[in-house]
């Protein structure tokens, strides 16, 4: 009861702590310290033991280990389109062809289209970003709506659907004997329905804080807004198709290496497209690696979070009493999947823990493998996009500089909401037919 306690209320904390802005290399370790304290986890590595500090930081080091050189080649992909006008050349060829109403549009098309060609969602929010500010600028769009147009572009209708090359769709295949595209149609109609409903959603609420008066504010350290010239459109698109290119024909042998070469392919064809419209290179550079270093960092941390909790007695007996409701199966693993997902701060994490442990004893209930590795996909990418989820928190401060307090809610409901209303209408589709 007492490791309950603690692991809640450290989950808690956290996230009141995240909304708050605190500081998360200090708010996830504390919050971290407690869980092991209330389940009796020993602090120091004095004996082999399991122990506080190897679990914090084993998790923590494995993600940078595992990411830094996708985070840093990321930021400084999108750090260069940003420098060299790029950036602001396609936002202002979007605008002129398709007009300003449909600037969010092409956010969300953007975000989407390298989702599903393969680009990690975290790299997806560092490449898409400098476009949308121009994107946002030039539409006089309040830009604290700019995080949550990325998250839904990138991990909602794309991430988790049939076809999907990222590895919430790849996961369950190895322990259920299936193929990405498990259940297709019914993976279709539910994509279809999540984007359209999430970007009606986007612009009501868009539409609404205009009409309370917010708009695009311009800040110190944005982009310096000059009359310089820019390069043609083409020059900035390319480079996004390089990075698509490669990391779509690379895939299936480097997996998730294969970033490492899409994006060094990408920051290499903007150097030599743009030469000469880069006027300050050097800063560009280091404010990119700086950036990427934060970025990666703040998920590292939340990352250690999860890492502590897995060990904890509390989360191990949420897991047992998660994989053995009674009910309909599919309903048990899309309620286990999510909620292990919730308190890991992570989609595949959620996976990874729930499906060792769901998938032999559904497939003895003669549960379909291809639904549920759809049902196990979709459930994934809901309650892990929580106020500490690294993604979000990655997004909200590191990439877009805006607070919890104002990006956090309408990024939420389109990552939180709109996919468990996604998930209940697939459900409601392999039970019903």
């Amino acid at each position: 009861m007492l490791s309950l306690i603690g692991l809640l209320g450290a989950l808690v904390a956290l996230i009141w702590l995240t909304l708050r802005g605190f500081n998360l290399f200090i708010s996830a370790p504390l919050c971290a310290l407690l869980v092991a304290l209330t389940s009796h986890t020993a602090i120091f590595p004095i004996t082999s033991e399991v122990n506080f500090i190897d679990a914090y930081m084993g998790g923590f080091a494995s993600f940078v280990k595992a990411w830094f050189l996708m985070f840093l080649l990321g930021s400084l992909f999108g750090k260069l389109m940003e420098e060299c006008g790029a950036a602001d050349a396609v936002a202002r060829w979007i605008v002129s062809k398709l007009g300003m109403q449909y600037a969010v549009l092409a956010v969300v098309v953007a975000c989407a289209v390298l989702t599903y060609g393969g680009v990690s969602v975290f790299i997806v929010a560092f490449s898409v970003y400098p476009m949308a500010l121009s994107l946002f600028k030039d539409a006089n769009l309040p830009r604290r709506f700019i995080p949550a147009t990325l998250a839904f572009g990138s991990v909602t209708f794309t991430m988790t659907s049939a076809g999907s090359p990222e590895i919430q769709n790849w996961i369950p295949i190895q322990y259920l004997g299936t193929s990405p595209y498990a259940a297709w149609q019914e993976s279709l109609v539910i994509a279809i329905v999540m984007a359209v409903l999430g970007y009606v959603l986007l612009n009501w609420m868009i539409k609404r804080a205009k009409a309370n008066g917010e708009h695009f504010e311009v800040r110190d350290d944005d982009p310096e807004s000059t009359n310089r010239a820019l390069p043609h459109p083409l020059t900035g698109l390319l480079p996004l198709f390089v990075v698509l290119g490669l990391s779509y024909y690379f895939h299936d042998l480097l997996k998730q290496s294969a970033l490492i070469v899409a994006l060094l392919g990408g920051v290499l064809s903007l150097l030599v497209i743009n030469w000469r419209y880069f006027s300050r290179l050097h800063h560009a550079v280091g404010y990119a690696s700086t950036g990427a270093l934060v970025a990666i960092g703040n998920t590292a941390a939340v990352v250690g979070f999860g890492s502590v909790a897995k060990l904890t007695p509390a989360f191990q007996d949420a897991v047992s009493v998660m994989i053995t409701m009674p009910g309909h199966e599919l309903v048990g693993a899309a309620i286990a999947v999510s909620v292990i997902a919730g308190l890991t701060g992570s989609a595949s994490g959620g996976q990874a823990i729930a499906l060792p442990l769901v998938a032999p004893h559904y497939l003895d209930a003669g549960v379909s493998p291809e639904q549920l590795h759809r049902i196990v996909a979709i459930s994934s990418g809901a309650l892990d996009t929580l106020p500490h989820n690294g993604y979000v928190v990655t997004t909200i401060r590191a990439i877009c500089n805006e607070k919890h307090e104002t990006a956090y809610w309408p990024l939420a409901l389109l990552t939180v909401v709109v996919p468990l209303l996604g998930l209940l209408l697939i459900l409601g589709l392999f039970i019903l037919f």
